[in-house]
C-alpha cells in the first residue's frame, strides 16, 4: 500500500542503525513526519500502539536512514537540466526505489540561458511544489561551468567560464540561496575569489572538473575548498612526482571526497585504496547519474550530446564517461564488496557524511529522535524493501505488507 497521507507508522523487528549504535532487534515509531522514538523489541507492548499502523518484519532486516545523494543530474528519463517542474518531480518520484530519500539537484556546464532556466526552475519546485510522497530536493550543486577546459570529461567545453563572483550572485538570487554545493576549478580562480565568497556565504566550495597540481590545491584549501567532485574523475591524477588533485585529495583530511562506486568510473582495488587512506569519516557515496538511470540500454543525451548506454555503461561518442546508471543501494553494496567495509560504515557514507557536509544534519542523515522520519528498510542483500520520506511510505517492493 502506497499511502497519500502521512500517518502514525511503529516499525518492529528490525536492526536498527541508529546515530549511535546498533540495536539488533528493534522498533522505531514515526509520528507525522519525524521520528518518535526508538526502542529494544523487550519493551515493545503491541496494545499500547492499537491506533498506530504497525509494519512487522518477520525476518532479518535493517533500518537504516534515508540515503542523500548530493551529485544526481537525473533518473528515468528526466534531467535537472531539462528545467521543467516535471523531471524534477519524476526524479523524485524515481529515487526512494534505490532507498534515496533527498538529494542535491545538479546542474552542468551549459550556456547561461540554460544554467539560468534550470536554476529558476528548481528553486519554484523546492519553494511552491508538494514535495510529499518523493525524495526531497534540498538545494542544489552547481557543477560547472567554473572548470578547467582541460577536464571538461562530458561537460561542454564551449560553454566552460573562468570562476565570476558577480554572475554567481546573479545564480544564486535566482536560485533563491539554494545553491549549497559548487564544482570548480580553484586554479582559475583569480586569488580564490569566488572560493572564498562561497566559503563566507556557507556554501562548500568543491575542487573539480580541475588540472591543478599539488601545491595549487594546498593554496585552495587554505583559502576555503572543504569537497572533492567525484574523487579520480575529471581531474589532474597521481603521480609520482606530482600527487595532483588526487593525491591531494587521499592526504589532505580538510577535503571530503564523492566517490562514484560503479566498477566502472574507479577501479575496486582504488576505491579500496582510497577507503583505506581517507577513512568512514572523509568520504561521501554519490550516483552522479543522468537521465539514463532506470531505464533500458540505448540512447540517451546529456547536456545536448549525445550518450551511448551499453551494459549500463553512459558513454559520449568520443568514449568519455558520461555519468553514471548507478543506484545508490548499489553503490553500498558495491562499497561493502570492494573495500570489506560494514554496513554501519557505508551509512555515515551515504547518509550522516553528506548531511553534516551541506549542513543539513540537524534534521536528516541519521536515525534520530525529532529527525525527518527518512527510513530504508533493506534486506539481507541490501536491496531496498520500504522507503520512508517524512512519514510516508512512498516505495514498497512488494516483500513486505505495508
Amino acid at each position: 500500500m502506497i499511502t497519500d497521507e502521512p500517518q502514525d507508522l511503529v516499525l518492529t523487528n528490525l536492526c536498527i542503525y541508529t546515530e549511535t549504535e546498533i540495536n539488533p532487534k528493534g522498533y522505531v515509531v514515526v509520528r507525522g513526519e519525524k521520528i518518535d522514538s526508538i526502542g529494544l523489541m523487550e519493551s515493545f507492548h503491541e496494545e499500547d500502539w492499537e491506533n498506530a499502523h504497525i509494519i512487522d518484519f518477520p525476518k532479518r532486516m535493517n533500518l537504516i536512514p534515508g540515503l542523500i545523494d548530493i551529485h544526481i543530474h537525473g533518473a528515468n528519463d528526466a534531467d535537472a537540466m531539462d528545467g521543467t517542474l516535471n523531471s524534477l518531480k519524476v526524479m523524485a518520484a524515481t529515487l526512494p526505489k534505490e532507498g534515496t530519500t533527498s538529494f542535491l539537484a545538479t546542474t552542468m556546464t551549459q550556456d547561461e540561458e540554460s544554467i539560468e532556466i534550470a536554476l529558476s526552475s528548481i528553486a519554484q519546485y523546492i519553494e511552491a511544489s508538494d514535495q510529499s510522497g518523493k525524495a526531497e530536493v534540498i538545494g542544489i550543486h552547481l557543477e560547472g561551468p567554473f572548470i578547467s577546459e582541460k577536464r571538461v570529461g562530458a561537460q561542454p567545453i564551449h560553454s566552460v567560464k573562468k570562476p565570476d563572483v558577480a554572475l554567481f550572485k546573479k545564480w544564486q538570487d535566482l536560485s533563491n540561496n539554494q545553491i549549497k554545493l559548487v564544482t570548480m576549478a580553484p586554479e582559475e580562480d583569480e586569488n580564490f575569489e569566488l572560493v572564498r565568497y562561497l566559503k563566507a556565504e556557507k556554501i562548500v566550495p568543491s575542487i573539480g572538473h580541475s588540472d591543478a597540481v599539488y601545491e595549487q590545491v594546498l593554496s585552495s584549501i587554505h583559502a576555503g575548498v572543504s569537497h572533492v567532485t567525484h574523487l579520480f574523475n575529471g581531474m589532474r591524477g597521481l603521480h609520482h612526482r606530482d600527487p595532483g588533485v588526487a593525491g591531494a585529495a587521499l592526504l589532505h583530511s580538510e577535503l571530503m571526497a564523492e566517490m562514484i562506486v560503479d566498477g566502472v568510473h574507479i577501479h575496486p582495488e582504488i576505491v579500496k585504496l582510497a577507503f583505506l587512506q581517507k577513512g568512514v569519516d572523509h568520504i561521501i557515496l554519490i550516483t552522479d547519474s543522468m537521465r539514463a538511470k532506470w531505464l533500458e540500454d540505448g540512447i540517451s543525451s546529456l547536456g545536448g550530446q549525445k550518450v551511448i548506454v551499453r551494459d549500463g555503461k553512459a558513454l559520449l561518442e568520443n568514449g568519455a564517461l558520461a555519468g553514471s546508471t548507478l543506484k545508490m543501494n548499489d553503490a553500498i553494496n558495491n562499497m561493502m564488496n570492494f573495500t570489506g567495509c560494514s554496513l554501519q560504515d557505508v551509512v555515515k557514507m551515504a547518509s550522516y557524511n553528506p548531511a553534516k557536509q551541506i549542513g543539513v544534519l540537524d534534521k536528516k542523515g541519521s536515525i534520530a529522535k525529532g529527525k525527518d522520519a527518512d527510513l530504508v528498510v533493506l534486506d539481507e542483500n541490501n536491496q531496498v524493501v520500504l522507503t520512508i520520506c517524512k512519514g510516508q511510505i512512498v516505495y514498497s517492493n512488494g516483500g513486505v505488507k505495508a
